[in-house]
């Protein structure tokens, strides 16, 4: 890679494309795999990760909104794509950009079909998606009869899939909710293949499912996290590889006389003679405030940097006493070498959160390392 001259992110295509082959290992030759890209991609540039899953040959691709999957379609993204929590107001659009909705409510199915049918669909497709447990979005078991019956007077519609989602596949303590989940669906899907007379793909697996629970793969899984180099468990980091790398430079060195102060509300105080780093990132690119005075780190030269004072908005500063750095160096925030793991930990936090707050604004690098 060229020299780091301003604060970029990293998007390693090779990291992704292992990380499909690693999870696709795990699985049977006929399961299907759908790949997650909302959130731009996990925070990453979700245009680009499409791309390269579709070259790698992923059968489907899912967002949470119609947005999302038209800036999709807008990139010459070809490949069906799920979406998963849509609204009424956005379903012409959804059905004018060849976009697949999730049903998961009476309302939401009532509204879709009513608009499928005045833009005269025949089978179009949709997902149904059921609670097993998480309750947070789906239909419930004892919704299937009106289900079936508002299906079968809906020649507008078809369905692609059954769904549901796993609420604890990464927590093996909850193993025994997660196996009642996994049989709950299993029934459900059942009595709607004899309601129906056919059999759509089912589906309930996330990353963690399809590495703890190969009983749920049925027909497709779902992977979002693993694809971006994380497995929620350590064995299964380490087998994975960080599609972000999140990097900037120093701009300037200040040397700290004993008792001087730093930052916002002088957040650090020397106790000694010490030298802070400034660097172009803070909390408006999605450092969490949370990992001032000293909870969070750095990479500079290998060795760690402490984050001192308080993350300003658009600079955080570091200790670099005792590395022999520069202004203009690199400084590694998270990525290879680093997972956003960590830092995500040291802010009492998740990866999720840590990837997909990233602001628009810093420079997207895509790379093959």
């Amino acid at each position: 890679m060229p020299r780091v001259e301003e604060t970029i992110l990293e998007i390693d295509l090779n990291a992704l494309d292992h990380n499909y082959r690693v999870i696709t290992s795990k699985l049977k030759p006929e399961t299907k795999v759908l790949g997650v890209v909302k959130a731009g991609g996990y925070g990453s540039d979700a245009a680009v990760i499409a791309e390269e899953l579709e070259a790698l040959g992923v059968d489907y691709l899912a967002v949470a909104y119609v947005k999302e999957g038209v800036e999709l379609r807008d990139a010459g993204i070809k490949i069906p794509i799920l979406v998963l929590h849509p609204q009424p107001a956005n379903f012409e659009e959804l059905i004018d950009r060849c976009l697949e909705p999730a049903l998961y409510s009476k309302r939401i199915l009532k509204a879709f079909v009513s608009v499928a049918s005045e833009k005269s669909q025949k089978a179009y497709p949709v997902h149904l998606k059921f609670n097993s447990g998480l309750n947070r979005l789906g239909f419930r078991e004892d919704d299937i009869p009106w289900v079936t019956g508002e299906l079968s007077n809906a020649p507008s519609v078809t369905i692609k899939s059954l769904f549901s989602h796993l609420a604890a596949s990464e927590d093996l303590r909850e193993r025994e909710f997660t196996i009642g989940q996994i049989n709950k669906f299993r029934a459900i899907v059942k009595e709607m293949h004899a309601n129906l007379g056919y059999k759509p793909l089912v589906h309930q697996s996330n990353t963690s499912a399809i590495l703890n629970y190969p009983e749920a793969e049925f027909d497709m899984v779902r992977t979002g996290i693993g694809l971006y180099g994380y497995g929620n468990d350590k064995a299964a980091d380490q087998k994975l590889k960080p599609v972000h790398s999140l990097k900037s430079v120093i701009s300037q060195i200040h040397e700290i006389a004993p008792g001087e102060s730093v930052g916002y509300n002088r957040g650090h105080k020397a106790s000694g003679t010490e030298y802070s780093a400034t660097i172009p990132i803070g909390h408006a690119d999605g450092i969490p405030r949370s990992l001032g005075k000293g909870k969070g780190h750095v990479i500079i030269k290998g060795r760690k940097a402490p984050i001192i004072g308080n993350v300003c908005m658009d600079m955080l500063m570091v200790n670099v006493s005792g590395i022999d750095c520069a202004e203009g160096d690199e400084v590694l925030i998270f990525g290879d070498g680093q997972p956003a793991t960590t830092m995500a930990q040291n802010a009492n936090t998740i990866s999720y959160e840590l990837l997909t707050a990233l602001s628009h604004r810093i420079k997207r690098v895509v790379c093959r390392k």
